[in-house]
């Protein structure tokens, strides 16, 4: 799906105080409309521009007008406050959702920690290995990595089984390394959230990997090197 209402994206919007995201209620005319796109609403509030609802669902962020009857899939630029209002929309969805999975991820730890990003990954992308390959200089930046998994091909998918085993493995790094290697791992089977992570991925509006969730809930698409990494962080940390 990708629409796009270029006027309203590069309108001139305000900054104004986002009201706070509720739970709408069953059969409402706004989640009828999205149900019918196989869209769950998480959440509702107004958005910035007047007359204009910013809509989290299980699929990421969209803006709605007219109880769902205009759907607007992209984004808004504050062109006055030089901001993008998605971002600021998800930063404290992404920040909150991967604290609440922060302890089923797979967490390769620096030693001298400065920095912790939590990573959604899937084992058969290039990048996601290339990234996985050159661990060590994140460690030795001081970047601890927490991986959660995001299998690409979804939950019926050979990538989300491996994953699976991955998560289930008695000792899971080392499994996450063979599979990042491009080797065999053994099969394994546990009681796992990997459906809940990608879950929770593709509502932070993910779609590729490997995708980098910074501290604060900026997100970063693809691949980044240590270099990058770091100096991106260290201005994060200012």
């Amino acid at each position: 799906m990708k629409m796009m209402v270029a006027g309203l994206m590069m309108a001139m919007v305000t900054a104004q105080a986002v009201a706070v995201p509720a739970k709408l209620p069953q059969g409402s005319e706004l989640q009828t409309a999205l149900a019918a796109l196989g869209l769950k609403v998480n959440s509702v509030a107004d958005s910035v521009v007047p007359g204009v609802q910013q809509v989290l669902t299980d699929r990421g962020l969209f803006f709605a007008a007219n109880n769902g009857q205009f759907l607007i899939e992209g984004n808004i630029y504050d062109l006055k406050n030089k901001q993008l209002v998605n971002d600021s929309i998800l930063q404290g969805v992404r920040k909150a959702g991967v604290s609440k999975l922060k302890d089923s991820s797979i967490e390769f730890k620096a030693k001298n920690e400065k920095y912790v990003v939590t990573v959604f990954t899937d084992t058969s992308c290039g990048y996601c290995r290339k990234l996985h390959n050159e661990m060590q200089s994140y460690l030795d930046k001081g970047i601890t990595v927490r991986y959660l998994a995001f299998p690409r091909g979804g939950v019926q998918s050979e990538t989300y089984s491996e994953l699976q085993s991955i998560w289930c493995a008695d000792d899971k790094q080392q499994a996450m390394n063979q599979a990042k290697a491009g080797r065999k791992i053994a099969p394994a089977q546990c009681s796992n959230n990997v459906a809940e992570q990608y879950e929770t991925g593709q509502s932070f509006g993910i779609s590729g990997t490997p995708a980098i969730v910074l501290p604060d809930g900026t997100l970063v698409p693809g691949y980044q090197p240590a270099e990058a990494l770091v100096a991106t962080l260290a201005n994060l940390a200012k």
